[in-house]
């Protein structure tokens, strides 16, 4: 039985439009050059031919070569494709007396290419592209025409229509109220970093299709399309608990540990100790037999698997038996989008129950304005809360001492819980602190307690620092005897 909707074969895209296009419709695919239309307009054929059904690729602006190179690019056969090349009729000016030249070869091309459609007669058409055929045009009246007559035509033909067209021209907006569903790519080259490209349904007649714009990539193998990420579609239900961090004092600071669900932030200045504590959170829900996930923005795996075996902290075992993911991302080549499509197959796919994001400053980096860090993240925040993940987002603070240190972005309001790190003088040292300032889950101890990392230790709490005062001016008053 043929399903109602013609899918794209590109998992993204039918999870965006609910299951694909519905089928025996025109649609208009648009964008400048080198968005990738023509990709994923092959892949549309492609995912049909697969089917068993009779498909046709009717190209206007590239050659029969250019085609097949681009799909061998992904390393695809075309074999299971029709293919037409229309060649634009040359016809002495002279030669017509009641028409313009244009109108008459307009029309010659339009007898040819539908001529083509009757005889193979396929489930699916693409056209690339449309410019060519403005260009044939000449004048926007008969252009309009022309493509009214072309989605006249395809009605009821039970065929479902691909329109490519680059903008070479003037925006058409009668064109997009034709088409039964429109889909725009754009691209974006940065100062610096890997060209963004991001796609719109900007309408889809009756569905309800996911809106807003979603990042994608061209790979070998054609378009990967990362959804939007809506929390509010995703409420798997969890059971509730802690998670034991594996250091006593810091469990009793933090009231009993870390709950899942909730999301905290651990601030400070730099080499104060942030990673590390997220590193052993990571071991400890690895020891519990969960999984965990480390994001890594501004360090190597081999520079953090190092430091915890400086530590004594069991990292690297864990990495290698896979209990612990440890990953590597550059913000210049890697979209939000893709980054959080990312988060979301580690804890839906992986089952990971601990997500370290470290550090919130390369994260920030990816992104082109900070209103989107917050719409972003609160996003993520969230479906990593209703999927009951503990998540750990490390900041660093401008500065090194004192009180007017500042983090890169304020996203405190965001995290159910907050853990302080501080460097503060003392007796010709320099001196950790540690407390946690935050927390919506229940009681947390509201004491500051020395912090020290150890060779020997690992990671050492001390009792309450009773007898000092201002440690968070970074220069306190002793007030013991």
């Amino acid at each position: 039985m043929t399903s109602d909707r013609a899918d794209t074969a590109i998992e993204g895209l039918d999870d965006i439009l609910r299951g694909g296009l519905p089928r025996d419709r025109v649609y208009l695919l648009k964008g400048n050059p080198g968005t990738g239309k023509t990709t994923l307009a092959l892949q549309f054929l492609l995912a049909g031919a697969a089917k068993g059904e009779p498909v046709l690729y009717i190209t206007l602006s590239e050659t029969r070569d250019e085609l097949r190179e681009t799909a061998a690019s992904h390393g695809w056969s075309l074999d299971a494709l029709s293919v037409f090349e229309l060649q634009r009729a040359e016809s002495p000016v002279g030669q017509y007396t009641m028409y313009h030249p244009s109108e008459v070869e307009l029309g010659r091309s339009m007898e040819t290419l539908l001529a083509e459609v009757r005889r193979v007669k396929p489930a699916r058409v693409v056209f690339d592209s449309l410019s060519e055929m403005r260009l044939l045009a000449q004048e926007p009246l008969r252009y309009r025409r022309q493509i009214l007559d072309l989605k006249h035509h395809f009605a009821g033909s039970q065929c479902t229509v691909l329109l490519l067209d680059d903008h070479s021209g003037e925006i058409d907006n009668h064109l997009e109220s034709l088409a039964h569903g429109v889909i725009a790519l754009e691209r974006h080259s940065p100062v610096y970093g890997e060209t963004r490209r991001r796609l719109e349904v900007v309408k889809l007649r009756a569905v309800q299709f996911r809106a807003g714009f979603h990042d994608f990539t061209i790979e070998r193998g054609g378009l990967r399309v990362y959804p939007r990420l809506v929390a509010a579609e995703h409420h798997p239900g969890y059971e509730p608990g802690r998670l034991r961090t594996g250091v006593v004092a810091l469990d009793d600071l933090l009231g009993g540990g870390l709950d899942y669900g909730s999301g905290t932030l651990m601030l400070g200045p730099a080499g104060c100790g942030k990673s590390a504590i997220a590193t052993q959170c990571a071991v400890a829900a690895a020891n519990s037999g969960e999984r965990a996930v480390i994001y890594t923005f501004d360090e190597s795996v081999t520079t953090l698997l190092t430091r915890a075996d400086s530590l004594g902290i069991p990292a690297r075992e864990h990495v290698k038996a896979g209990r612990i993911q440890v990953q590597q991302i550059d913000p210049a080549e890697m979209s939000p989008g893709q980054f959080g499509h990312a988060v979301r197959c580690a804890v839906e796919q992986e089952r990971a129950r601990v997500v370290i994001i470290d550090s919130l400053t390369g994260y920030l980096n990816s992104m082109p304005e900070e209103r989107f860090l917050l719409n972003q993240l609160h996003e993520l925040l969230s479906f990593l809360g209703q999927h009951g993940v503990v998540t750990l987002l490390v900041a660093t603070q401008h500065g090194l001492i004192g009180t007017a240190m500042a983090a890169p972005v304020d996203v405190s309001y965001l995290a159910d819980g907050v853990i302080l790190l501080r460097y503060f003088e003392s007796g010709g040292r320099i001196r950790n602190a540690i407390s946690v300032v935050k927390k919506r889950g229940g009681a947390h101890e509201r004491t500051l307690r020395e912090f020290a990392l150890s060779t020997k230790g690992g990671i050492e709490i001390g009792p309450p620092l009773k007898d000092f005062h201002g440690i968070l001016t970074g220069v306190p008053d002793y007030t013991g005897l």
